[in-house]
């Protein structure tokens, strides 16, 4: 397939070139740090950033939001949102 933005540089504010589904763990590590995470299903979202020192929770995220954070850790506990995907 041609790609006719192969000569862009990739930038956070750019869009996502390879989103995954996100599975949040308590321990685990994302596998690529995301630019930001679309909730599909709302609810509360648990997570620490990449340069962060503690977990912090987005509270009552509708459906059909998005997150801007790069995160390192999304938490099982503490997330209720469902459907999320890390805009990597």
């Amino acid at each position: 397939m041609t790609n006719p933005f192969n000569s862009f540089a990739d930038a956070p504010a750019a869009p996502s070139c390879a989103p995954y589904t996100l599975v949040p763990h308590d321990t685990d590590e994302l596998t690529l740090v995301p630019k930001g995470i679309y909730v599909g299903s709302g609810g509360d979202v648990t997570l620490r950033g990449v340069d962060g020192v503690a977990d912090v929770t987005y509270r009552n995220l509708p459906d059909a939001s998005y997150i801007a954070v790069r995160a390192q850790y999304v938490r099982a506990t503490g997330t209720t949102a469902s459907n999320l995907i890390a805009e990597a």
